[in-house]
């Protein structure tokens, strides 16, 4: 089976970019057309993994291939922010994922208790702000799988992520991240000789899983925001007034792309030095596991 295990589609809701919310969306995917474009692509199983949504579920709970999931922004301990895929999960998931996305530890606990199939994405990506030493411990030691490729990454920060989820131990998964059609079901993981959902998952588990397809580019990124910019004009009219100004797309996709590259090359060296052959795990420090979920 192959599954794009990272894509997004209207109910992502409104953009989290600064001085975009109320312009534009994160994506005008409809999750119908997501799921013919999948399908079209030769994906077995289809999910989407909307920010903190599950809204799409109520055009696509009918077709006996698709499963819930969603991309959930989540608090650290360290008071960052990172994004955590969670998948095949009921409604009552959901609500609880929401209900603990704030507090790291307890959502751990949650999706624990409930044996939940669920991912770090885009590990060496700047997206989300801020990282600390700290996150990456608290990733080590209890998420299981690491996104390896992203289909909007930098290939070099899907490389570092492919050499830290091996180091580690990880279960490496892939998807495209498509916020616009162009990239849908590019980037995928497949688990062969499997023919239902939760052989899927139950062989990415085993490690029997494999990521296939593209990396990210400037190019592609810049054409992808001068497309959002487009659904933003054909939806409000009243901001072709703002159309000169598409000019500088490409200056501010290219100050995106320096800073990914700075932040991926700063924790790459970071956690590939020799201090950090073995990353510390959590229940390393005084006092064991039991302090550190207490503290």
């Amino acid at each position: 089976m192959r599954c794009d295990l990272h894509v997004h589609s209207t109910a992502s809701g409104r953009c989290s970019t600064p001085g975009l919310k109320h312009i534009s969306l994160e994506s005008y995917n409809e999750p119908s057309e997501v799921y013919d474009r999948l399908k079209k692509l030769g994906m077995s199983a289809v999910t989407i993994t909307d920010h903190d949504s599950i809204d799409a579920v109520e055009e696509l709970r009918h077709r006996v291939d698709f499963f819930v999931s969603e991309e959930a922004t989540v608090t650290m301990p360290s008071g960052t922010e990172m994004h955590l895929g969670v998948y095949n999960i009921a409604e009552r998931d959901h609500v609880e994922i929401q209900r603990r996305r704030a507090d790291f530890v307890s959502l751990l606990m949650y999706l624990t208790e409930r044996k939940l199939f669920f991912s770090v994405n885009h590990v060496f990506s700047g997206l989300t702000g801020r990282r600390a030493a700290e996150d990456f411990n608290w990733f080590a030691s209890y998420v299981p799988a690491y996104e390896t490729r992203n289909g909007q990454m930098w290939p070099e920060a899907n490389a570092c992520a492919v050499r830290l989820s091996e180091r580690l131990g990880k279960i490496a998964i892939a998807g495209s991240d498509a916020h616009t059609m162009a990239g849908v079901g590019r980037t995928y993981t497949e688990v062969r000789g499997t023919s239902t959902v939760d052989e899927f998952f139950a062989g990415l588990r085993a490690g029997r899983g494999s990521v296939h397809g593209r990396h990210g580019s400037l190019p592609g990124l810049t054409a992808d925001i001068y497309r959002i910019a487009g659904c933003v004009f054909e939806e409000k009219p009243a901001f072709l007034a703002a159309l000169p100004l598409t000019v500088l797309i490409p200056v501010i996709t290219v100050a995106h792309w320096i800073n990914e590259i700075r932040f991926c090359k700063k924790w790459a060296a970071t956690l590939e030095s020799g201090a950090a052959a073995r990353p510390r795990m959590l229940w390393d420090v005084d006092g064991g596991l039991e302090a550190t979920w207490a503290s």
